[in-house]
């Protein structure tokens, strides 16, 4: 697969195929590219360029003992756009990929894009007196050490796998995708970073189309996150997946490709 190499020395991974409208796919925390296939393929019978992108620590790429803050991601898919020489691109971030796309705005603005699609992130997951649509459970009391023992059970949503849409997703890429361990010390630093960040002020200053997908079942987050996020800026819209997690785009792969198809035309 061909590579990047960052600014501060890191080899990032990424896969480019087509020549139409430039779509980038960015993963959740721990997900490689690869557990973006099911929308890479209807992306690209749709005659998309699509771009999947391995963030550091993430898939393919180096995993080094720094950068591992939400900034630095943003700054990595910069440097991609860039080196690709990407522009009027849509961008697509799920969970984690979402402050991605966010991060990299905050910094970057939006000269390079067309539009940008997020998938069951809430932009803020710690609850107080000014929002609660957090992660279940998360406090500013807490935050220190709510993920020490790694991604809890909340009692939300469906349990376990949701086994049609990663029998699909299996089946297309010829088994199954490597997920990276949660627990080193890299990527417990950037999920401690990606629980503190407050991204409501860069949402409702993008100046693109935004679409916000959000799983009515999701495991972290009450779903109302997108629509609270969508009223904030004009250029937004919300819509919320029936019968779908988290992991929307495994859950209910059909109706997120439909959804991002949908927006893009």
């Amino acid at each position: 697969m061909p590579t990047i190499i960052s600014s501060d020395g890191v080899r990032l991974n990424y896969t480019d195929e087509g020549d139409g409208a430039p779509v980038v796919l960015i993963a959740g925390f721990c997900a490689p590219l690869e557990s973006w296939e099911l929308q890479r393929s209807a992306l690209a019978a749709e005659g998309h360029r699509v771009i999947g992108f391995d963030r550091r620590s993430h898939g393919a790429s180096e995993s080094p003992p720094y950068g591992q803050r939400l900034s630095r991601h943003g700054a990595d898919l910069h440097e991609l756009l860039g080196a690709l020489e990407l522009d009027a691109v849509t961008l697509v971030g799920g969970s984690m990929g979402a402050s991605t796309i966010w991060a990299y705005y905050d910094i970057f603005g939006g000269a390079r894009l067309r539009s940008v699609i997020t998938v069951d992130q809430t932009p803020k997951m710690i609850n107080d007196d000014t929002w609660e649509y957090g992660f279940y459970g998360l406090t500013r009391e807490n935050v220190g050490t709510y993920f020490d023992g790694g991604i809890p059970d909340t009692g939300h949503g469906p349990r376990g796998d949701r086994s049609a849409g990663i029998a699909r997703l299996v089946a297309a890429l010829g088994g199954p995708p490597a997920f990276a361990d949660p627990g080193t010390p890299e990527r417990r630093a950037l999920l401690h970073d990606h629980a503190g960040q407050d991204w409501r002020d860069v949402i409702a200053r993008i100046s693109v189309p935004s679409l916000f997908l959000a799983g009515r079942d999701s495991q972290f987050w009450p779903c109302e996150h997108a629509t609270a996020m969508a009223a904030t800026n004009p250029l937004a819209r919300a819509t919320i997946l029936q019968d779908c997690g988290h992991a929307a785009n495994l859950d209910q792969p059909d109706l997120v490709n439909a959804a991002i198809l949908k927006f893009l035309t």
